[in-house]
């Protein structure tokens, strides 16, 4: 059973091995974090949480029933009700809807808790699983963009019709 949690100082450990596990995997389609990142995480791990206690972000981990991380869905830079999402998924559990499933629950959360109105992301355009979530979850293409050198597609959701809904729908 995998659980979305907000992120938390004890998940530190447990999230290196998911980022260390996954480096390669997820450089094939999103830029790679760099070896700073990996030297410096304790430090970085403590720059995310004091951004989400000012409420700069909102950062959630995809945890499986042994604690492990499956996932990071998280919305960054909050401002005038709309914030970024950006997300992946263990080689492991790819494929599997994971991120489909957290997607939806993140956007109730953004809509509900967070009390924001849009959401803007971006994927390669060779990142298949990505553009497919984020199509499945209701964000719209708006137009083209670069990350990391590579050609993107940005894309929008308007929160309004969450609101509307149950949580669990």
């Amino acid at each position: 059973m995998t659980e979305l949690q907000r992120l938390r100082a004890e998940h530190a450990p447990a999230l290196l091995a998911f980022e260390c596990a996954n480096r390669a995997y997820f450089a094939q389609s999103v830029p790679d974090r760099g070896d700073a990142y990996f030297a410096e995480f304790d430090t970085r791990h403590g720059e995310l949480l004091a951004g989400q206690a000012a409420g700069r972000d909102h950062l959630h981990l995809i945890v499986g029933g042994d604690g492990e991380v499956l996932g990071r869905i998280n919305l960054i830079d909050v401002e005038d009700g709309s914030a970024e999402l950006g997300f992946r998924v263990a080689k492991e559990a790819a494929g599997r809807g994971l991120a489909t499933t957290a997607v939806r629950q993140v956007l109730v959360l953004a809509a509900d808790t967070y009390g924001l109105r849009t959401l803007r992301a971006a994927a390669t355009a060779d990142n298949t699983g990505s553009r497919t979530v984020l199509l499945r979850t209701g964000f719209l293409p708006v137009g083209e963009t670069v990350l990391d050198g590579r050609p993107a597609i940005r894309y929008e959701r308007d929160l309004a019709a969450v609101r509307q809904q149950p949580a669990g729908a």
